[in-house]
């Protein structure tokens, strides 16, 4: 994290003493940044502060501030700040450093607190007294506004010596975090397919989400994708048909019958055999489902427990053994876990819903939100428990003897992970019944005395596959090694030895045009040349939006929304977005990365003293955010008559395409005597595509225009390094800048390219 430096000269020492409370530090404007931006890559909450009086009392020179803080927030000491090492926030409160500041390190700290581990702020001092720009991580937005405002609340409680509750701040930025972002099972996928480069974008307030862009993109919605087959899904609810499916296929199951009464399933017990399951038709979970009942009573009990689970109630023969769960991605068994059977030991003198809540609902594993591994078991509400206290004469009030077993669950309790004793015939097994029943994503509940021995020789069975699966006891399981099953999925949707499984996976072509000269005109060309190559291209610039050439809406669409607009489109196979520096400033770049990225200039600073930028080499720091995030396989295509535009060049991780009216400009000059340096330039008359020493001629100038009209040479060549560098033929470029028609065409017309012979 950086940080502005203490400004020397300012202040002057202050006498601890009591002093007047301090009015709160205002909040000028509060702003979201999507997507990358002039901070970091990374979606921030941008806040501008005015300190107030404050500005003239660093952190220092508060009585008793810093003590009070760091009471409150001890974690404070393993925040590294500017001074790079554990201990580095403390030094500067001790030296001095302003609340803008330390608002900053408290705000990451209470979301740290709460779940949502975050390690990237800084803030700025802007131009007018007092007022600063503070930044920090965030992933979710209300998340961020709810910890914001605690932090806000907590520091004026410290600065003013007033009581503050950190525990009930805490839990509130927590219950957002549960409310707002994404469950386990998603974010671990979403995770793993970050780590590939691949992007996302969240579909709604849920687990909805989108993987890569436009054409390419796939979509998840917790543990299943957009493979998971409505039939698959709806033969998964139903037990009794995949039972049957799964029968016919040869696949070991327990016999079984549906029941409609209490009076049924003990008959259909009686015909099975004793000992018996009673479970719903159709639950999950484990919810409802009653193990090894073998007296006429306990049947039609269990019964009452299943029949509100599910749409109908089912009688099973028992199979003796383990529950387990295998998880199968792609026909491949990705990981496995077993389930324990929970009990307590009576000491003679507590109930055995005291006993619960101390040698079970104890245990750190357990809570109520999604995140934990295993759930709070409330005697209180759980018939299943209270089910099986009674078949043992006992209840919750009960007191068990000292040293006295007692039963407290038979299923539901999968967190022991068992992956690497699975035998192959036990995973061939398990493949087969998700391939039955058409899942891409299965959990498969098996029950097996021995997981590492064939389910023939030991007389075990499949009891169930589900469809969207539960991936948290694999992620997080109670005993053994978590699974990397987030990894598998991502693979699943994007395989690495597929064309589009590399570097590039989930991503379409994606040209980002910044500037204020021609940008629209640039964009339009280079969308229409994208077009004639073949692709269904996307376009949002200031002229509106386009798809494939079709004009859909004629409003400003350089912006943030109009961008998300195309990236969404399973449609759209290349996009072209304008942008320009408000945009950037407002709402960050509306995509992670792009394969090329175009800057035009470093006009029109002088618009933006609502941002505080006020000079070119502040404007610099705003365009680069588009040369910072062109992918390594794309490139920058930059005008390298703008000194400082040319400059970003050394901010490319990718290529490099300068272009100039004049060859001999020295930044074309030295970037061509690298080898493989390419640019786009004129010499006697001819637009040239340079690489090196090496020149290859394009065409006449003059017979290069927009049919009758003659384009900025500059907007030519822009667009044609940007061509270029999309690896678009030559000669279909040179012929598709004839055949451009430079008006905007009517919301819902289109023209059809007439190519010259």
């Amino acid at each position: 994290m950086n940080h502005p430096l203490p400004r020397k000269g300012r202040h002057t020492p202050y006498p601890l003493q009591p002093m007047a409370k301090f009015n709160d530090i205002q909040l000028l404007r509060i702003n979201y940044l999507r997507g990358p931006n002039i901070w970091t890559y990374r979606p921030v909450l941008e806040v501008w502060l005015d300190l107030g009086a404050l500005e003239d009392h660093p952190s220092h020179q508060i009585p008793g501030f810093n003590d009070r803080l760091t009471a409150w927030l001890p974690a404070l000491v393993e925040h590294h700040c500017g001074v790079g090492e554990r201990g580095g926030f403390l030094q500067r409160l001790q030296e001095g450093t302003w609340c803008g500041h330390v608002l900053e390190h408290i705000v990451i700290e209470l979301l740290n607190l709460a779940g949502m581990p975050t390690g990237f702020g800084q803030t700025r001092s802007t131009s007018q007294h007092g007022v600063y720009r503070m930044v920090f991580r965030a992933r979710e937005e209300q998340v961020a506004r709810v910890a914001l405002e605690c932090g806000h609340r907590l520091i004026m409680a410290a600065i003013n010596d007033e009581p503050f509750d950190v525990a009930a701040a805490v839990a509130r930025v927590r219950t957002e975090v549960d409310d707002r972002y994404l469950g386990p099972s998603t974010a671990c996928i979403v995770t793993a397919a970050g780590d590939r480069g691949i992007p996302h974008i969240r579909l709604n307030d849920g687990n909805l989400v989108q993987l890569g862009y436009g054409a390419r993109q796939r979509r998840i919605w917790t543990a299943e994708s957009e493979y998971t087959s409505a039939i698959a899904e709806g033969i998964a609810s139903d037990k009794d048909l995949t039972k049957s499916l799964l029968k016919a296929c040869g696949v070991p199951i327990p016999e079984g019958q549906v029941v409609a009464t209490p009076e049924e399933a003990w008959e259909a017990a009686q015909d099975i055999g004793l000992p018996v399951v009673v479970k719903p038709s159709n639950g999950n979970h484990g919810r409802g489902v009653t193990l090894d009942l073998r007296r006429r009573e306990e049947i039609e009990a269990a019964w009452h427990v299943a029949e509100p689970e599910g749409r109908e109630v089912m009688v099973e023969r028992f199979i003796p053994g383990d529950e387990h769960r295998l998880l199968v991605v792609g026909g491949k068994v990705v990981a496995a876990a077993r389930g324990e059977v929970l009990c307590i030991t009576g000491n003679g003198q507590s109930t055995v819903a005291e006993l619960i809540a101390t040698q079970l609902n104890s245990d750190p594993r357990r809570g109520y939100e999604e995140e934990y591994p295993l759930e709070i078991i409330d005697v209180a509400t759980d018939a299943k428990v209270q089910l099986e206290l009674k078949r043992q004469d006992l209840s919750a009030d009960a007191v068990p003897a000292a040293g006295q077993q007692v039963v407290v669950q038979r299923n539901g309790n999968v967190a022991v992970d068992c992956t690497d004793d699975v035998h192959p015939e036990v995973a061939y097994i398990a493949q087969l019944a998700a391939k039955v029943v058409g899942l891409d994503i299965a959990g498969i509940d098996m029950v097996a005395q021995d997981i590492s021995k064939p389910l023939h020789t030991q007389g075990g069975a499949i009891v169930e596959v589900n469809a969207g699966p539960g991936l948290l006891m694999h992620l997080k399981p109670a005993e053994g090694a978590p699974r990397p099953v987030g990894q598998a999925i991502a693979e699943h949707l994007f395989p690495i030895d597929d064309a589009q499984g590399g570097d590039e996976a989930g991503r379409i072509p994606v040209v980002g045009v910044a500037g204020t000269r021609d940008a629209s005109t640039i964009a339009r060309l280079v969308a229409w040349l994208l077009h004639l190559g073949g692709h269904y291209t996307g376009l949002a610039c200031k002229d509106g939006m386009f798809m494939n050439e079709r004009c859909v809406d004629t409003r400003d669409s350089a912006h943030w929304a109009g961008a998300h607009r195309l990236l969404m489109s399973q449609m759209v196979q290349a996009a072209v977005i304008e942008n320009d520096a408000r945009t950037i400033l407002r709402d960050g770049l509306a995509y992670d990365r792009c394969t090329v990225g175009v800057v035009t200039d470093m006009d029109g600073f002088d618009t933006l003293a609502d941002f505080d930028i006020q000079t070119p080499e502040q404007m610099a720091k705003v365009m680069r955010t588009q040369v910072d995030v062109v992918l390594p396989s794309g490139a920058a295509v930059l005008n390298a008559a703008e000194p400082e535009v040319a400059d970003l060049a050394r901010l490319c991780d990718g290529a490099v395409i300068l272009y100039a009216t004049d060859p001999d400009l020295p930044a074309i000059t030295a970037h061509r005597a690298n080898d493989h340096g390419r640019a786009v330039l004129v010499r006697g008359g001819h637009v040239v595509l340079a690489t090196g020493s090496s020149e290859k001629s394009l065409g006449a100038l003059d017979r290069l225009g927009f049919g009758r009209d003659t384009p900025n040479v500059h907007t030519l060549l822009a667009a044609i390094g940007a061509a270029w560098a999309l690896d678009i033929a030559p000669d279909l470029i040179a012929a598709g800048i004839k055949t451009f028609e430079p008006q905007v065409p009517a919301v819902g017309g289109a023209r059809t390219p007439v190519l010259p012979l």
